[in-house]
Parts: C-alpha cells; structure tokens; sequence
C-alpha cells in the first residue's frame, strides 16, 4: 500500500513538473522570431508587413514600459518621503529607463515606417516583371533607401 501511494505522489509531482513546462516552452518559440533575419530576407509585401507588425508590437510594449516607468516617476516625485535616501537614485534610474523606452519606441516606431514603405514601393512597381533579376534590382533600390 505504501508503495502505490509514492508511485501516484511521484506521478503527479512529475506531471505537476510536465505541465509547467508547457507554457515556457509555448512562450520561448513565440519570442523566438528573428527580426534581423526577416528583415534581410523580406522580398515580398507580406514579408515587409510581418517585420512592420513586428515593430509595431514592440513599440506598444516598449510604449507601456515607458508609461509605467513614468507613473513611477511620479509616485517617487510626489513621496519622496517614504523611500528614504534611495528616492534620488530611485528618481534618476526611473527617469532614465522612462527616456529609454521613449527611444526604443520611437525606433520601432521608425521600423515598422520603414518597412510599410518599402511593402508599399513593391506594391507600386510593376507586378507583372516577376523575374529574380528584376526583383533583386527593386530591392536594392529599396534597401538603399534604408
């Protein structure tokens, strides 16, 4: 009796550690898309607007950050009182990660831009010159524009 009662603790200890693992796994393959890669080798449109919706989603996270990086500010600014010695460096560290979300926002900002207007350039040109000579010729007068 005692054995099968540390086999079903065992299995269910075991299955407890199987079914944690899942949504790490799920999460790591979702975070594993390599925008340099798709960014170099974005030939069609929809290459272009999968790398732009990429830079979008980014510039809302990093935006989110920066906003929450800013309530913090002015929770430090308006008690200061409560964090002791620590509230300048609490205040400069904050408004220093705030001002660089703001920047990386505005970066993807700048990518995703970048990359609609590049979809856009291949939608415009003539659809109708499929060949490979004539698309690298397109592309490189787009990436010269980046």
């Amino acid at each position: 009796m005692m054995k099968i009662d540390k086999i079903i603790a065992t299995f269910f200890l075991f299955s407890l550690i199987v079914a944690m693992s899942l949504p790490v796994q799920a999460t790591a393959e979702v975070e594993s898309f390599d925008v340099e890669a798709a960014s170099r080798n974005a030939v069609t449109r929809s290459d272009h607007e999968v790398v732009a919706g990429y830079y979008d989603n980014a510039a809302v996270e990093t935006q989110a950050k920066a906003q929450e990086q800013e309530h913090l500010l002015e929770q430090y600014e308006d008690k200061s009182y409560l964090y002791g010695r620590e509230a300048q460096d609490m205040l400069a560290h904050t408004y220093a990660l705030a001002r660089k979300y703001e920047k990386e926002t505005q970066a993807n900002t700048r990518e995703a831009a970048l990359h609609r207007q590049m979809a856009s350039q291949l939608e415009e040109n003539d659809p109708t010159s499929l060949t490979p000579s004539g698309s690298l010729q397109k592309l490189s007068t787009i990436f010269d524009l980046h």
